[in-house]
């Protein structure tokens, strides 16, 4: 791996990078490569990752805690919880998907906003008496759960949305309110001249300098990334990338065996990524893998969350977690809890050499989320059943 310097999209990369330096720097680059920077904290990852993704399943947890866990080891959940939404540190919106994103980039979303204001038509007609009273609500009395508001739903399906629940999404949508915290799952929304620092509020930035930026912290986020990867961290379309890549920062290289055009963070590129490789179980939600083909293309590893798959299909389980362990997918696991047991209701290794991290990463993650103990339930290879069974007693006695 050479050094670089700025070029032009139009110049030739002067690095070449093996597929190994490609997976060391994105795991440096997501955290998961040398020392956690536990100073910094939750807020720390945020910020470095500059989204984690929400979802409803909860297993081991949900998982926007399970995202700062892989990297900073057992911080409490409470504590996790706290440090998103305390002291206007973060705000919901649409990146990736659903996410936690950092306070700071409220003015990188101006775009969306933008596009969201001059859409014409929405899948739910809503009379403007309704969004205005949900807006006079909040500022007379938020912030406020859709609940709160006066229900989420008028009592058919789950998508059969209250007009005040359908008035306060499209307010978060719009920029005029803001999700600030989680309470029992439930979005809380207050006014966005409330829970914006105002230095931040005003959609100053253009559609050029959001996507810019955009496109260039997804680099850094990424350390090494496609063409299809930038666009994808914040969903964005691969023309917008085009338009934005050139003056983001980010360098070309060439990457052994991706065939595509690749960028860099240069400081990934400055420094040999060293450092010790955290073992961990990953969140179907991290970061790291919600790419799946960015996945497949650095470790070698395909992987799907099966929630969403009929029970007969499901090849690993409801919610397969990665085994993260010496910078490689190693294996999965479908956990659960019963009682104060963490049950490996499905193990899947890579080999006899993945049995002790596997075994280790299962104890952690019980005793963080207050379990004493660990079975496992199934693991379809008799020999790695019997060594994975072994090793979950040494390390419990």
């Amino acid at each position: 791996m050479t050094a670089v310097t700025q070029r032009t999209p139009h110049q030739q990369p002067e690095t070449s990078l093996s597929r190994d330096d490609a997976r060391r720097i994105a795991l440096r680059a997501q955290g998961l490569l040398g020392a956690p920077d536990r100073r910094a904290g939750v807020r720390g990852v945020l910020r470095h990752l500059g989204a984690v993704q929400l979802d409803t399943i909860s297993v081991l947890a949900r998982s926007h805690e399970l995202v700062p866990y892989a990297r900073l080891g057992a911080t409490g959940r409470s504590a996790v919880e706290a440090a998103y939404w305390t002291d206007t540190h973060s705000f919901e919106y649409w990146s990736h998907a659903a996410c936690i994103l950092p306070i700071e980039e409220w003015p990188h979303f101006a775009f969306r906003r933008r596009a969201y204001r001059a859409r014409r038509k929405w899948h739910h007609d809503l009379p403007r008496a309704a969004y205005d009273a949900v807006l006079a609500q909040l500022t007379a009395e938020g912030p406020l759960t859709a609940t709160e508001l006066g229900g989420a739903k008028n009592g058919g399906p789950w998508w059969d949305w209250s007009e005040a629940k359908i008035a306060v999404e499209r307010a978060l949508m719009l920029g005029e309110v803001v999700c600030t915290e989680r309470r029992g799952w439930k979005r809380v929304y207050d006014l966005a001249e409330r829970a914006v620092p105002e230095q931040l509020l005003k959609d100053d930035l253009d559609d050029a300098e959001c996507l810019r930026r955009l496109v260039a912290q997804a680099g850094v986020a990424m350390g090494v990334a496609t063409r299809a990867d930038l666009a994808d961290y914040h969903r964005l379309r691969t023309e917008q990338v085009d338009a934005a890549v050139a003056d983001s920062g980010l360098v070309p290289v060439e990457v052994e065996g991706w065939g595509k055009p690749a960028w860099a963070d240069p400081a990934a590129l400055a420094t040999p990524p060293r450092g010790r490789h955290r073992t961990t179980l990953l969140s179907p939600f991290d970061s790291l893998i919600w790419d799946r083909p960015r996945t497949e293309r650095i470790f070698g590893f395909t992987h799907r969350l099966e929630a969403y798959v009929p029970r007969p299909k499901r090849i690993h389980g409801y919610f397969a977690m990665p085994l993260l362990s010496g910078g490689q997918l190693v294996g999965r696991v479908d956990p659960a809890r019963e009682g104060s047991t963490l049950v490996a209701r499905q193990v899947s290794l890579d080999g006899i050499k993945a049995v002790p991290a596997m075994a280790r990463a299962l104890h952690e993650a019980a005793s963080w989320v207050g379990c004493d103990s660990v079975r496992l339930e199934r693991c379809d290879d008799p020999v790695l059943a019997a060594a994975l069974r072994a090793e979950i007693t040494h390390i419990g006695d």
